[in-house]
């Protein structure tokens, strides 16, 4: 299953997108936890010791870490 992790500052507290980054990660399970998608996306990001907080909106998390103007987001994504 392929997921999005789309990477952007924030404003005020909400994704402002004056820059983005975004990777497309592919897991080999086709039910990937909540918790190995955030460790894959904070791998990626280069947050594995940052503490964040973790929202979820039904199917896309928004990680967000502690002292950063920055979010997170792991969305599914529908291209194979």
């Amino acid at each position: 299953m392929q997921f999005t992790f789309e990477l952007t500052d924030t404003f005020g507290g909400e994704a402002n997108y004056s820059w983005v980054k975004r990777h497309a990660h592919q897991t080999k399970n086709e039910n990937p936890s909540d918790l190995s998608l955030v460790r894959a996306a904070k791998a990626w990001a280069g947050w594995q010791e940052i503490q964040c907080t973790i929202e979820t909106w039904g199917e896309t998390i928004a990680i967000h870490p502690a002292g950063m103007c920055l979010v997170l987001f792991v969305a599914p994504s529908d291209q194979v």
